[in-house]
């Protein structure tokens, strides 16, 4: 049997960046997350994530101008409500002084090539915290909740987002959403990211602080995935993409590798998300703060491995480091 020899491959930047075909990380591969607050000066600390915060809209502006000089391609916001009430149904999810309805607009005008996507959920704004509307005794009542999750997408989209994203886990609430939009004549300009594949996971306490969101009671596993589960991971995907999905997420990232191929083998011809959450991020911001490990080379082999499992976008708090670090040449 002859020597084989592999080094001749990895000789060099350009040979090793042969090899790693497919894991390139670029800007379009970048969804960048950001929490929309109700007072348009206001820059909120988050405690658990540093270096994130919470923004009002003239301030979120003045953020995103030099990330769309680095070559930003698209946002997810997150709407986050104090002054507001919250109530059983989340009525003000959508309502006129939304800070999510009110933000759009000014995005979209300000920068007109950024694609601007909007988180889909009641927590942020019901009494409770849960994903949906409940029964009596506290349980989920799907089918009042998607149609509430329908109305509060259509709001976002004549608002001006481009892609909604449900990240409930409401069944059904897909092809609800999709009707809705294709009622308003918005089901050509306006796509459907699902979180279809969502675990009910310790990996989101920091994120709960950011959108003031954690749930007064219980927990969400009743709706949300069990992290051992690899068929229901499967069934969900499939329902969400026969109800007209037209981009799937996989969320959490580091702990679901896994899924998060074995969903792109399922369904090749979606673009995939992967959300790298808060406690992702804070697990190696903290880490590499302690000196536990160097922060640059950690993420960008951790944004490989996404890659790598078929990820095609990677929302991640992340951005705005990744967009600098791929400006200076260090991908």
């Amino acid at each position: 049997m002859s020597e084989i020899r592999l080094h001749a491959s990895i000789s060099n930047a350009t040979v090793r960046q042969w090899a790693e075909s497919g894991t390139e990380i670029s800007p379009a591969n970048l969804m960048y997350p950001v929490f929309v607050v109700e007072n348009d000066d206001a820059v909120e600390e988050i405690p658990s994530m540093p270096g994130v915060k919470r923004y009002g809209a003239s301030v979120l502006m003045e953020v995103l101008a030099p990330l769309v000089a680095k070559g930003l391609k698209s946002i997810l916001i997150f709407g986050v409500v104090e002054q507001l009430p919250k109530d059983s149904t989340g009525s003000s999810a959508d309502c006129g002084e939304n800070p999510v309805i009110r933000v759009l607009p000014k995005i979209r005008s300000t920068f007109p090539n950024l694609l601007v996507a909007c988180d889909v959920c009641l927590c942020p704004y019901t009494d409770h915290g849960h994903c949906g509307i409940l029964r009596a005794d506290g349980s989920v009542d799907n089918d009042p909740s998607v149609r509430r999750l329908a109305e509060i997408a259509l709001a976002y989209a004549k608002a001006g987002a481009q892609v909604v994203a449900p990240s409930d886990m409401m069944d059904n609430r897909i092809k609800a959403i999709k009707d809705a939009l294709k009622s308003h004549g918005l089901q050509e300009t306006v796509s459907v990211l699902s979180y279809a594949v969502k675990f009910a996971s310790g990996f989101y306490g920091p994120f709960r602080d950011a959108a003031k969101s954690a749930p007064a009671f219980g927990d969400r596993s009743c709706y949300q995935l069990p992290p051992g589960s690899r068929r229901l991971a499967a069934r969900a995907a499939a329902r969400d993409v026969a109800e007209g999905a037209d981009m799937l997420m996989v969320k959490p990232g580091l702990a679901y590798l896994d899924l998060l191929r074995d969903t792109k083998n399922q369904f090749p011809n979606h673009p995939l998300f992967v959300y790298q959450v808060s406690g992702e991020y804070a697990m190696l911001h903290w880490a590499a703060e302690h000196g536990a490990l160097d922060l640059r080379r950690a993420l960008f082999e951790v944004l490989k491995s996404f890659r790598r499992s078929g990820a095609d976008v990677i929302i991640t708090y992340f951005t705005p480091l990744i967009l600098n670090e791929l400006q200076a040449g260090e991908n």
